[in-house]
């Protein structure tokens, strides 16, 4: 029976991604995860679960000759840009001699299909508003990097074997699964929506505010806000699509229009009927203040139809799920 190895599959959008696939009747998975930022307990029994890092060669390889693994989905990576700064080669090993490393095996073993987590991160500062496949790369930061060169390693080794991709860029990535089964777990988070839950549920003292004198209607940076379900049911679309004899492509996953900072403050203030504390801080180096994808070729080639588009949606479903996780530690 042919497998799908899901690589950073314990970690919260692999979370989300395996619960898509098993919903899409997919019959056999296997995540890799070295627990970094994943929990092998969110993920479900029928899931074969495997403690390692994607850096172990010796192990990947055994894992897809083994499982007989005709596609992966490759998540695992390390994602936080500050540290990227202040650490490049932790993410240059990691993220792109980790996916050099898994295409290696995946050569060897005649994998079939590759499905790969990217970032809007490789665009870097763009002039224009919404930003679309063909605009330039320019990453401003080496996590960025680290994953366009990724990206065109992919491409390279496709170009020069069978292997049949979909490179997906994310946006930002927010709330949790509807039914609150899943969520995001990460330790010392520093995504946005999921922070600024945190201290609506009194787990921090304030939210931080990095930069108010952006180039932006209220001075705070603007994201393109994606619920993790509907990035999630991407992966299971993207995948049908190379099944199907799709051509390798990249996609942007995003909705097409964004928020700042204190628009998100608005809205879990909204949500949580209560004033969300806040305090200025410094611009972070490498931020960029306004992020916003061109949605139409996901749409058009995919026939993607996003479910969550709503911000009060995706942040009500990051606080019913903090709130519910905070009950579990304590």
């Amino acid at each position: 029976m042919k497998s799908i190895l899901i690589t950073g599959g314990a970690g919260y959008i692999g979370n989300h991604v395996v619960k898509a696939l098993l919903e899409g009747h997919a019959t056999r998975l296997i995540v890799l995860d070295n627990l970094t930022s994943g929990f092998a307990d969110s993920l479900p029994k029928n899931v074969e679960f495997i403690q390692g890092d994607i850096l172990d060669e010796t192990l990947v390889s055994n894992i897809l000759k083994t499982n007989q693994v005709n596609t992966v989905i490759h998540l695992a990576a390390r994602t936080i840009i500050p540290e990227s700064l202040q650490n490049p080669l932790k993410y240059y090993q990691n993220n792109t001699v980790g996916t050099l490393n898994l295409l290696t095996a995946c050569l060897k073993h005649q994998v079939e299909y590759f499905l790969y987590s990217s970032t809007a991160a490789v665009y870097g500062k763009q002039t224009q508003g919404k930003i679309d496949e063909t605009a330039t790369t320019s990453p401003s930061n080496p996590y960025g990097h680290s994953k366009l060169m990724s990206e065109q390693i992919i491409q390279d080794t496709a170009f020069s074997s069978k292997l049949k991709y979909a490179i997906l860029r994310y946006f930002n990535v927010a709330g949790a699964a509807p039914d609150l089964s899943i969520g995001q777990r990460t330790k010392e988070a520093t995504h946005l929506v999921k922070v600024a839950v945190q201290t609506a549920c009194g787990l921090q003292k304030s939210l931080p505010l990095f930069g108010t004198d952006y180039p932006t209607p209220d001075g705070t940076c603007i994201r393109d806000f994606i619920h993790v379900s509907d990035l999630a049911n991407a992966h299971v679309k993207a995948l049908h699509y190379l099944q199907e004899g799709g051509e390798p492509t990249i996609l942007n996953c995003g909705y097409g229009h964004g928020y700042s900072v204190k628009e998100i403050v608005k809205a879990v203030e909204k949500i949580t009927q209560a004033t969300l504390p806040t305090t200025q801080a410094p611009r972070r180096e490498g931020d960029i203040a306004e992020v916003i994808a061109d949605n139409s070729k996901i749409k058009t080639l995919l026939q993607w139809q996003p479910q969550y588009d709503d911000i009060d949606f995706i942040v009500k479903t990051a606080y019913e799920w903090e709130k519910t996780l905070s009950k579990i530690k304590s």
